[in-house]
């Protein structure tokens, strides 16, 4: 049975299209510094939600997800600093899709990290 969607697989094509995207822009002094940062940040939620899926505790299942959520954060927020210094010049449907999709991303892992905290709470009770 398939998935409506796939978290997994969204943060790999996240991931995926960071890396397509910081290889488009400029080889600048901003360029380079916020293509890195967001390198780190933008490619390191697929690999955290990797680490989810093994999680050994309810407590260690909510620590990974805020991790990742920390980064997809990081990610949104470069992603707007970019946007309003006019960094990127290229494909502005393409470039507001990604910062799109990050946005909806953090708030999947909102949501969950969330229902996680409610339940442990259920189950201290």
């Amino acid at each position: 049975m398939e998935r409506k969607y796939d978290l997994d697989e969204r943060c790999v094509n996240f991931s995926a299209a960071v890396l397509v995207y910081v290889n488009r822009m400029p080889k600048d002094e901003a360029g380079r510094h916020m293509g890195r940062q967001l390198l780190r940040s933008g490619t390191a939620p697929a690999l955290h939600y990797g680490e989810v899926q093994g999680a050994e505790s309810q407590a260690d299942f909510i620590h990974k997800m805020r991790v990742a959520l920390k980064e997809l954060r990081e990610s949104r927020n470069n992603l707007r600093v970019q946007f309003q210094a006019k960094l990127m010049d290229g494909d502005k449907e393409e470039n507001s899709a990604l910062l799109k999709e990050c946005i909806e991303l953090v708030a999947i892992f909102a949501a969950s990290v969330k229902t996680a905290e409610r339940n442990k709470a259920k189950d201290k009770k």
